[in-house]
């Protein structure tokens, strides 16, 4: 029977027990009692560690209990690595030392924690440790158990190649000198005659090794060795018909091992010789732990092993092969068995000499064809075919003609390439994909154990591998998250079975409603050369008359192309689910679940038929009963199923009961995977210049503007510097000299000309490592910069002509990543809280813009509040509205109350057209025009040829000639009459000649723009559908377009389709958004002649903060899938531009996250403004941690799984709140952060209880959780840390630095000091939070604003302060003052005195923590946040 899979519950409940908590730290645990012994708060710089010690306490401790991972990482939580393993360790030490370094290493990787850092301190001892850590590796006498987890630490490093250390050490284990193990001295010089560049690395092993010294002579053998003897033992587990689970678990990490090796080109390059001479994959298929039914984990490994190893690409140069060169590779191999067949086995192989290669790659054909020899021929035909035939007398491995004909048919078959096998893969779900082994594998995944699944890594082979990992990665992702969402839908509607055996259901889901079987309309018949049909149509009928208003219009609101979920469910005590021979029933047979099918929404029709998008409101005033969802059915689906009512078997269609939505957000998984799949089919290439440093080879600096060919030496920089002096000291280390014609300093515009100036070669030593060191390396003098400027022409007379100028004097940091940007090249900009990362994108979007009119500039975003930021600042500068283009549907989710969603949009330009043709009929006026000229754009247009341009055209003749007066060009300006309502004079009195025409050649533009937009508008008096409108704006008009990443992922295929084509890409949050979506935006268009037309990328975001929200463990740790391509360039060493000084916070508040970032400094604004030298009124400090006890006998609760809450922390954060509204602090200015959805609601909750129909306090600006809050700001947050048991997964520190870096003048932190001051991740911070008073301190007596100066207040007590001992007091506190000012109130109105209604705190808290709020909703921001973080 096959092993039970722990259903998500137990695997939850096992890993909350897993946790260290408060007690398991500071309590009087054996392993904290030692650490506070040895090495907590040791002041000594060396430490001395004690064998027996380490023996008897730490090691045999762990050992008896078979090391459990809650031990392990409860030594990792008292930084047993750090402080006490590392520093201690020498050569002298035991081999108990080296593993428990590798133990709590390896809980570090799982916990996504820093570990080479640790290590980097003293590089020669790491390598003394490695060295020690890969004998041990090969140490037989080891248990299984203890083996596994060398080899984790081994993936680990390779999984970590960015870190020098672990590099150095790594590189030679792989290196072209572990060709010494190959089969035959003939095969290796047939791999080293297929390239010059082998030969020539082969000589060079041998020469280092030849001239190595006798110590050094066997660390190079058994560099070269190792991987060759961990093979072969791997292969004796395997083929040991004795083996334990320990065992299997240890051959499933080293199948990971070698997928990693294969999965990336540095480990690839010799290893996938070494494997494949091995015959590794045969080896693995024939033996008796691959075909033991249980280890259907080892299976699944082996299949992405054996997908990296026939990946078709050339293992030294990288190069992909097209498919038609795979193919070709493929016969060639085919016809060297069919020429080796005909010239020695004639007798018997003439028929598959003969035959044709889509016969003989027919595994079932050849192993026909092979019947016919003996075992001593197959082996004789292995050897002509240079296979290895023999293996070293201690391997367990029998090459029997069973294994070789293996090795002859895996090595000749016919393999689907990864194109084909992500073809084949359907992106619509049943029953059978969303709860396959696989997928169920991977949820409950916590660490332990390996996982069938690429893993997005540091490099790629090749950017086709690199969107297969993808779009497989984010299949399973979709999946998971479709499976959960239909499980817990089934789980609320409660389905149970009637005696007569009708399915009924006791309970309710918003998103789910009972049908009856959905009726098939029309089975389209299918295209040419395919078997499926074209299309199913189908409707489904829903009774909607139960349904609240709200609920019901959620449903009449389905989109067309929104998926929804067809169910055939039961109830889960239907005798009919159990099944034959009373076997376990399957993970969906538990819930009820019999199939599942996918539909798309064609049309929504009420109970007429009619569609409801048609209608604008509904009509009558009778409930509505019925409405029809029309829908195209998953086409493959329905061949399969009606194949199997052909065969007898029941129709499933008549068993479908419910249809199951999704919200909108969470359900776009269709064309994103379709987008991702059709990339992967396609050959779409990279920009060339980007390639290299894309897959992560080559030089990292190589796509930089200084690295490119391309290099534009003049560029005018128009706004960016304001003045002379600003930019002198913009650009430090660089010589600024004034243009030839200029003499002395000057103001903008500034161009700028750079000059670099190359000094003679200084020949240096040739480098043994880089050969391309031995040519002269140039020494690169200070970069001589030319400047110029320029007269702007005149815009116009009024002030809306003046052109918008940017007024932001940026930093020499900023100005150096915006000449980076403006540049072509790729250009990654790390910006920290506050640094202005978005002004820097929006200029290099402005000069980009005016230097460059031809090129089009694509702006990406995470969410559509970074894009409507961005636009607000693009508009405030001199860029035209009519060349913005915003796509999607951002509008109907923005939260705020300035819309600048419609910049870019159809609508405005139709509502600028009306504008205009006002302007029009004046112009008619001025010139006495009869007729409506201004009744289209196309009249505006015959009015402008007639009349305007050719009076201006009579003006300039005029004008040119040199007997023309100053005089007389006024009188024959021909706009007077227009122009009277402008500035007066519009001449200035005796002005030469020369300014007289740049006044009326600015009148002139004023005028011609007019014309200009109403051109461009005119298509949209001709296109009637909103789609040919928008079209037609991205494909001719726009220059700036923008829209979410998600958007660019969905709509991927429509906008390549389109024609569009675009130069370069601006990505705000680029830290937050996966690599896929990083990916797609730069795949938006066809190439042009082979090669896509992109000349900037530049990717603006902090990898200090948040990363991409990834639901699922497995996906988010294991394969990595929350890595960004902004996280991986910076881990490669692609050159960053740190903005290095921020202008958001007090420099006092900053100093709690700045430690994080290299250099991080302040602006003078933060120093010098008054709003940031005035101390908080009615607070002491201007940060603080507040250390909030049990309230009411009780810290922390979880009311469901994940959803946690802390009703003390919830009373504090909302009294301070309130004391706040007293002093008069405006609502609007305070912001209260929670970590957790549970804890948002509760305070929610508490607010809505205590404040919200209370005039004096109203409601705060924001109650959200901290990863919602990133990218906002506010002048006041109060932060609830939330937790009391255990840090959580706030230990990660960038969720740490979002959460206290959103706050520019005052920042409360409640939280519970135990927790986390201990916590070493969280340790700079708090050391600088715990220097305050962990009790919050009042100033009695002031009001919003404050006079005190914080600067005078430093270290001294302040009058009226005072202390608040625990939540209860602030409560009182706060009921106190606000009986006074409603007292005082009410005497102002000369009412009576009257006690206050409200209790104080702590006397009405029944039925607080009760969530009132929709927990579906709840549930949803929970999955979206990183809260589902906590699983792990």
């Amino acid at each position: 029977m096959a092993p039970r899979t722990k259903n998500k519950e137990e695997s939850r409940r096992e890993t909350v027990e897993e946790r260290p908590t408060v007690a398991d730290l500071e309590g009087e645990s054996s392993f904290a009692t030692l650490a506070r012994k040895l090495w907590l708060n040791k002041k000594t710089t060396k430490i001395k560690v004690k064998h027996d010690v380490l023996k008897t306490e730490i090691w045999d401790v762990l050992e008896q209990e078979d090391f459990p991972f809650k031990s392990l990482l409860v030594l990792e939580n008292l930084q047993i690595l750090e402080s006490y393993l590392w520093p201690g360790y020498s050569e002298d030490s035991s081999n108990f030392h080296v593993l428990l370094v590798v133990l709590i290493a390896n809980v570090k990787t799982r916990e996504h924690l820093s570990t080479w850092d640790i290590f980097s301190d003293n590089p020669a001892e790491f390598s003394t440790l490695f060295r020690r850590i890969l004998s041990m590796t090969l140490d037989t006498s080891l248990s299984a158990n203890i083996r596994t987890h060398l080899l984790s630490f081994i993936i680990s490093a390779f999984q970590s190649l960015d870190s020098g250390i672990v590099r150095k050490e790594c590189a030679p284990l792989v290196s072209i000198s572990i060709w010494h193990n190959l089969s035959s001295e003939k095969k290796r010089e047939h791999k080293l005659g297929q390239s010059a560049q082998l030969r020539k690395a082969w000589r060079a092993a041998a020469k280092r090794y030849d001239a190595a010294d006798e110590p050094t002579k066997p660390r190079l053998r058994f560099e070269r060795s190792w991987l060759f003897t961990l093979l072969l033992d791997f292969f004796n587990q395997l083929y040991n018909e004795k083996s334990k689970p320990e065992n299997i678990k240890y051959c499933e990490r080293f199948v990971e091992f070698l997928s990693d090796l294969q999965s990336q080109l540095p480990t690839r390059r010799y290893v996938n010789t070494l494997l494949q001479d091995l015959n590794t994959l045969p080896a693995i298929r024939m033996s008796p732990a691959f075909n033991d039914e249980n280890n259907g984990l080892l299976r699944d490994l082996y299949a992405l092993l054996k997908h990296y190893t026939h990946f078709s690409i050339d293992d030294h140069t990288g190069i992909q092969h097209s498919r038609t060169e795979a193919y070709e590779r493929h016969c060639a191999i085919l016809a060297s068995l069919q020429r080796t067949a005909l010239k020695h086995f004639k007798d018997k192989l003439t028929i598959l000499a003969l035959s044709n290669y889509g016969s003989i790659e027919k595994r079932i054909e050849l192993e026909g064809h092979l019947e016919s020899l003996t075992s001593d021929e197959i082996t004789q035909l292995c050897d002509l075919l240079e296979f290895r035939t023999s293996y070293p007398a201690s391997t367990l491995l029998v090459t029997d003609r069973k294994f070789l004909t293996e090795v002859l048919l895996s090595e000749h078959e016919k393999r689907k390439t990864f194109q084909e096998t992500a073809r084949d893969l359907s992106v619509l779900p049943t029953e059978l994909t969303l709860f396959e082994p696989m997928l169920l594998r991977n949820d409950s995944y916590n660490g332990s154990q390996p996982l069938a699944i690429p893993k997005l890594n540091l490099q790629y082979l090749t950017v086709g591998d690199f969107l297969w990992r993808s779009f497989i990665l984010h299949r399973c992702e979709s999946f998971y998250e479709i499976r959960k969402h239909i499980e817990d839908v089934i789980k609320r509607m409660q389905p149970s079975t009637s005696p007569t055996g009708q399915t009924s259901f006791r309970g309710f889901s918003k998103m789910a409603l009972p049908i009856t079987k959905p009726a098939i309309l029309e089975v389209v018949p299918s295209l040419v050369g395919d078997d499926k049909p074209s299309a199913v149509r189908s409707e489904i009928t829903l009774d909607v008359s139960r349904l609240a208003e709200n609920v019901r219009r959620e449903w009449e609101s389905l989109r067309p192309d929104d998926v929804v979920f067809l169910l055939a469910v039961q109830g889960a005590d239907d005798p009919r689910m159990i099944t034959n021979g009373g076997s376990t029933p399957t993970d969906a047979q538990k819930l009820g679940l019999k199939y599942v099918r996918a539909a798309e929404i064609t049309q929504v029709l009420d109970d007429k038929g009619r569609s409801l998008r048609d209608q604008d409101g509904q009509n009558g005033h009778s409930r509505p009963r019925v409405r029809r969802l029309q829908v195209k059915l998953d086409a493959v689906a329905y061949k399969a199923d009606m194949e199997r009512v052909a065969s007898g078997k029941p129709d499933i269609y008549e068993s479908m009961n419910v249809v199951v939505r999704r919200r909108g957000r969470e359900n776009n998984f269709k064309p994103i995977l379709e987008s991702i799949r059709s990339l992967t089919l396609s050959d779409v290439p990279l920009a060339s210049w980007l390639h290299e440093v894309f897959l992560g080879y080559g030089d990292p600096a190589g796509a930089t503007y200084t690295h490119l060919a391309n290099r534009i030496k003049k560029i005018d920089f128009r706004d960016t510097f304001l003045d002379w002096q600003h930019l002198i000291e913009s650009l430090p280390g660089k010589t600024v000299e004034p243009s030839d014609d200029m003499d002395g300093s000057f103001g903008p515009p500034y161009v700028l000309e750079v000059a670099p100036k190359v000094a003679e070669a200084v020949t240096t030593k040739p480098s043994k490592k880089r050969r391309r060191d031995a040519e002269p390396v140039p020494q690169i003098q200070p970069e001589a910069v030319r400047v110029f400027t320029y007269k702007p022409d005149s815009t116009g007379p009024y002030a809306i002509d003046a052109p918008k100028l940017n007024q932001v004097r940026f930093t020499p940091t900023q100005v150096d990543a915006i000449v980076s940007g403006t540049q072509p090249g790729l250009t990654v900009i790390v910006g920290p809280p506050g640094t202005g990362k978005t002004d820097v994108a929006t200029q290099i979007i402005n000069n980009i813009y005016h230097n460059y009119p031809d090129q089009r500039t694509l702006l990406i975003a995470h969410s559509n509040q970074a894009l409507n930021q961005l636009f607000q600042k693009i508009v405030a500068l001199d860029i035209d509205e009519r060349h913005l283009l915003r796509l999607g549907h951002g509008e109907e989710e923005l939260d705020t109350e300035a819309n600048f969603s419609k910049h870019g949009r159809v609508e405005s330009f139709l509502e600028n057209r009306d504008g205009y043709l006002r302007e029009v009929d004046r112009l008619a006026a001025n010139f006495g025009a009869p007729g409506a000229h201004g009744s289209s754009a196309e009249t505006a247009g015959y009015f402008n040829s007639v009349y305007v341009e050719s009076a201006w055209t009579r003006f300039q003749e005029l004008s040119s000639l040199p007997e023309t007066t100053v005089e007389t060009i006024v009188e024959s300006f021909p706009f007077h009459h227009y122009f009277s309502n402008a500035p007066q004079p519009l001449f200035p009195a005796g002005a030469d000649k020369e300014t007289v025409l740049d006044v009326a050649k600015g009148c002139y533009h004023h005028v011609s723009k007019i014309f200009t937009e109403l051109a461009d508008v005119r298509p949209f008096e001709i296109l009637r559908r909103d789609r040919d409108k928008a079209n037609y704006l991205l494909t001719n008009e726009a220059r700036i377009i923008a829209m979410t990443s998600t958007h660019a992922a969905m709509r991927r295929r429509e906008i390549a389709s389109l024609g569009f084509h675009y130069d370069n890409v601006i990505m705000e949050e680029a830290a937050q958004i996966t690599e896929i979506e990083n990916f797609i935006p730069l795949a938006l268009q066809t190439p042009q002649h082979g090669q896509i037309p992109l000349q900037r990328v530049v990717l603006c975001g902090d990898h200090f903060q948040n990363s991409p929200v990834i639901q699922n463990l497995a996906f988010r740790q294991y394969a990595n899938l929350e890595q960004s391509l902004f996280s991986r360039l910076v881990r490669l060493g692609v050159p960053t531009i740190n903005l290095d000084q921020q202008g958001r916070a007090r420099p006092s508040i900053a100093s709690l996250y700045s430690w994080r970032y290299k250099n991080l400094g302040n602006l003078p604004i933060v120093s010098t403004s008054p709003e940031f030298q005035t101390a908080n009124a009615g607070f002491k400090y201007d940060y603080q941690f507040i250390e909030v006890p049990d309230y009411k006998g009780r810290g922390e609760s979880e009311p469901t799984p994940h959803f946690i809450q802390n009703l003390g922390e919830a009373e504090y954060a909302v009294a301070i709140y309130q004391y706040m509204r007293l002093l008069g602090y405006p609502a609007s200015s305070i912001s209260i952060l929670a970590t957790y959805a549970g804890q948002r609601a509760l305070i929610k909750d508490v607010l809505s209880h205590r404040c919200a129909k209370n005039p004096l306090f109203g409601l705060p600006k924001t109650v959200t959780t901290v990863d919602k809050y990133q990218g906002e700001q506010n002048d006041y947050v109060i932060l609830s840390l939330t937790r009391t048991s255990r840090v959580g997964y706030l230990r990660d520190i960038r969720r740490l630095t979002v959460a206290l870096s959103r706050a520019r003048l005052g920042l409360y932190v409640l939280g519970r000091r135990e927790v986390f001051e201990s916590c070493l991740e969280l340790q700079q911070a708090f050391d600088i939070l715990l220097k305050r008073p962990d009790k919050l301190m009042l100033v009695t007596g002031e009001l919003w604003p404050s006079k005190r100066v914080l600067k005078d207040e430093e270290n001294k007590s302040v009058p009226g302060e005072s202390q608040m001992e625990n939540v209860e007091h602030l409560g009182q506190y706060v009921y106190e003052m606000t009986n006074a000012k409603v007292q005082q109130l009410r005497a102002e109105r000369g009412l009576p005195e009257t006690e206050l209604v409200a209790p104080p705190l702590g006397e009405d808290d029944e039925g607080l923590g009760i969530i009132e709020e929709d927990y579906e909703a709840i549930e949803e921001e929970m999955n979206e946040g990183f809260e589902a973080e906590e699983e792990s």
